[in-house]
């Protein structure tokens, strides 16, 4: 189905089931957005509803459906509006109408079906007859507005389609997600825990999870390598000044770490973010065309004040790394940038067995707030980055308002092996920080000019990955990217010797092997390996022993019987070294 249908659907739905809770509960409604994998609405009710309850509120929605009541939109000036809401009780959404008043809309639009109604963006169905097939799948916790001082509203999520087998695909999916659910099996696999101590949103990587992660930070180093990148390391802590130039302290300081020192007055922050600190090392000398482009890499730790509501998993973090790089260029060199971070991002999802499409992502000049810099400027970079996709006929999607705020950017979205979209990669175009930090450079003219700065991501963070990956490969990682690669399983204790014998060759060759000897059967141990999806398990015995080989078993594949140890090292070596 169209997307925007989609949203459509799911943001109807929402409406309804909100007249429903109204109509059951007297519900008064907080907001009720389309999501990516359908919709929720927030309400405060005197009633707690329960799982038992969605049953009743299905039903109440369907006669809503039955009753076919046109959903009408109408414009209403902004006090208006907030006089109404008020009337209506509706004290959340008359919260939000007053924010947008201060902020200087002068009208709100309202969408009313019946005898419920509330103000909304829309777009909407035409009349609720027109909604035929959803489902209400589960009830949550939410803070107003995500904020743990806020009350603690109601929330009901569900989803929204043309036919019942849309519906009946989605419901599979979702019970496949669940099973893929990045928290429960890096638990099962002991990749990563949580303290309590240590505290939210800080994961702490096992010996299994560091070594993915190293794996994907090693790999993304590669890839930028083969393109000029050098890898640097700036400070986790810094003067609030830095980004107060960089724009960033009046854009995000709530969202921002602030360090107290006990022995100077001065403003520090624990750094979001690393291309502030990019355009210091540039600015350590003077620079010449010649020199440029300048290509910068970095792994520091970033931290965000994220709110606790808003941590999940891995995928959303308060510490956290990133694969930011930065490239300072001449304008005649922009193209040629852009085209090379293309071919290795493209390269990096290939490997990882993930399809994507190309958003290019402009500024919203309807809200010039969100972002620095002048029109003029802005219709510079956004023209330049359509000219590389039209040249190179890159199929691409266009969104208003998705820009940096510093200048557009092509995101590569990425789909997993369950459809689901992620935000992964991303290279952006700045014309505006280096002209903050008043960066400089003397072209072939002698004169001083200013540098372009490319902002560019191939993974995004390795941490946030990893949660991507483990629900994208179901903790089934291939073979160079699994903590352990092979176990070596000797069939009795009289095997031992051989056994670690084989080990040893294995690790002698870099492959990251194990050996389980414990005191359980052999089916047991085999059992425990699949359970820990280990991609190959070497079974030894008295037979291996005496010619030298080993019988294979392949995640997925069962036996695949028996290999002189040499040639098994020289196939695994290969499959790890190409990455397959």
């Amino acid at each position: 189905m169209d997307k925007e249908k989609q949203e459509i659907l799911n943001h109807s739905a929402a409406h309804v089931m909100m007249q429903a809770l109204t109509r059951l509960y007297g519900a008064i409604p907080g907001v009720g957005p389309a999501i990516e994998n359908g919709f929720y609405h927030d309400f405060e009710a005197e009633h707690q509803v329960t799982e038992k309850d969605l049953a009743d509120v299905e039903a109440e929605m369907k006669k809503i459906v039955k009753e076919n009541l046109p959903i009408e939109r109408k414009l209403l000036p902004i006090d208006e509006a907030i006089k109404l809401l008020k009337k209506k009780k509706y004290k959340y959404t008359a919260e939000l109408a007053e924010d947008l008043k201060k902020q200087g809309e002068t009208e709100v639009s309202f969408y009313d079906q019946g005898e419920f109604g509330n103000m909304c963006r829309g777009p909407h169905l035409a009349i609720t007859g027109e909604l035929k097939v959803f489902k209400l799948l589960k009830i949550a916790g939410a803070y107003w507005r995500g904020d743990e001082k806020n009350k603690m509203l109601q929330r009901i999520y569900g989803a929204a389609f043309e036919t019942k087998e849309e519906l009946s695909d989605y419901l599979k999916n979702l019970e496949e997600a669940e099973k893929r659910d990045h928290r429960k099996l890096g638990k099962e696999l002991g990749l990563f825990v949580f303290s309590d101590l240590v505290g939210p949103g800080l994961p702490l990587y096992t010996f299994k999870g560091a070594i993915i992660r190293r794996e994907i930070i090693n790999y993304t180093n590669e890839l930028q390598q083969s393109i000029g990148y050098q890898e640097v390391h700036t400070p986790n802590m810094n003067k609030a000044e830095l980004f107060k130039v960089s724009g960033h302290y009046e854009k995000f300081k709530g969202d921002m770490f602030r360090v107290v020192s006990n022995y100077t007055d001065e403003e520090y922050y624990l750094k979001p973010m690393n291309c502030p600190h990019h355009t210091q090392i540039f600015a350590s000398e003077m620079r010449s065309y010649k020199d440029l482009p300048m290509r910068i890499a970095d792994f520091a730790n970033l931290y965000r004040d994220e709110k606790p509501g808003e941590l999940s998993g891995l995928l959303r973090l308060r510490c956290f790394s990133q694969d930011d790089a930065h490239c300072f260029c001449r304008e005649d060199q922009i193209k040629k940038e852009f085209l090379n971070i293309l071919g290795i991002i493209k390269k990096s999802l290939e490997t990882y067995q993930m399809s994507y499409y190309i958003r290019l992502s402009l500024w919203d000049p309807e809200h010039r707030e969100k972002f620095l810099g002048e029109p003029e400027v802005w219709k510079k970079s956004q023209a330049l980055l359509k000219e590389i996709l039209v040249e190179n006929n890159i199929e691409h999607n266009i969104s208003i308002g998705e820009a940096a705020m510093y200048g557009p950017k092509m995101d590569l979205m990425s789909k997993d092996s369950l459809g689901r979209e992620w935000q992964i990669s991303t290279i952006q175009l700045d014309f505006i920080m280096p002209g903050r930090f008043g960066l400089s450079y003397i072209d072939a003219d002698g004169k001083e000019k200013t540098p372009v700065m490319i902002h560019r991501a191939i993974i995004g963070s390795p941490e946030r990955f990893m949660g991507i990956l483990i629900e994208h490969y179901g903790g089934a990682f291939p073979t160079w990217l699994s903590p352990t690669q092979a176990l070596v399983i000797p069939v009795s204790e009289k095997f031992n010797d051989y056994g670690q014998s084989v080990k040893e060759k294995l690790a002698g060759a870099g492959v990251r092997v194990e050996i389980d000897s414990c005191d359980e059967s052999l089916g047991k141990r085999i059992r425990n390996a699949e359970k820990q999806k280990i991609p190959y398990i070497l079974v030894v015995g008295e037979k291996e022993a005496g010619s030298g080989t080993v019988a294979v078993r392949k995640r997925g594949e069962g036996d695949k019987g028996s290999q002189a140890v040499e040639k098994f090292i020289k196939e695994i070596a290969e499959e790890i070294g190409n990455r397959k």
